[in-house]
């Protein structure tokens, strides 16, 4: 069984031109997306508690996250790139959380789906990165993130099948999908992940 979806929307060799062309930018919103998606996975067990099933493989997700932003870190470190002293706001992600569904249920799904989309997104963009990077080190890093993400794109939707029927979560999958198109073909070209 197929545990996530095919995006709808291919990022451009455009966007793979730009992070090449400003990479050293590429890799500050690179760390804050492994900040936050490490505390996103901790945030939805702080949310939901009783969903025992979803917090072991949280717990490890949020960890891995975080073992990602020290290694982004690292080489940002050694290039001589500092940490902003703020976060940027990430339109891609709030664009798509401000389509979350109210009720207790309808929007636990859907911030699972969500993450699901988000971490596909990351996969398909790390690995367009991996083949485009020349340095050896690079690429074997990329390499290994793109893997990772794509193993996390398919831990939120497997979690939801412990509360909900696999027709509805894969309807409201294909839903999310269709705006996350939506979301990056109006995104600006630049140096970021989203």
């Amino acid at each position: 069984m197929n545990l996530s979806i095919a995006l709808r929307y291919t990022s451009s060799p455009e966007w793979v031109q730009a992070v090449l062309n400003n990479f050293n930018e590429f890799l500050i919103d690179h760390a804050n997306c492994e900040r936050k998606a490490s505390a996103m996975a901790m945030g939805l067990i702080a949310k939901y508690p009783d969903r025992k099933e979803i917090i072991p493989e949280l717990i490890e997700t949020a960890i891995e996250e975080l073992e990602h932003f020290q290694q982004v870190y690292q080489l940002m470190e050694k290039r001589g790139i500092a940490l902003p002293a703020a976060m940027e706001k990430d339109d891609y992600v709030t664009n798509l959380v401000n389509a979350c569904r109210n009720g207790r249920d309808q929007r636990f799904m859907d911030r699972m789906l969500l993450a699901s989309v988000i971490e596909c997104r990351g996969a398909e963009r790390f690995q367009l990165i991996y083949e485009a990077l020349d340095d050896k080190d690079l690429k074997q890093f990329y390499h290994m993130l793109w893997a990772s993400e794509a193993k996390h794109g398919n831990i939120f939707v497997k979690l939801l099948f412990n509360y909900f029927d696999e027709t509805d979560i894969y309807q409201r999958l294909h839903e999310l999908v269709d705006l996350e198109a939506e979301v990056m073909a109006a995104l600006p070209l630049r140096a970021a992940l989203h």
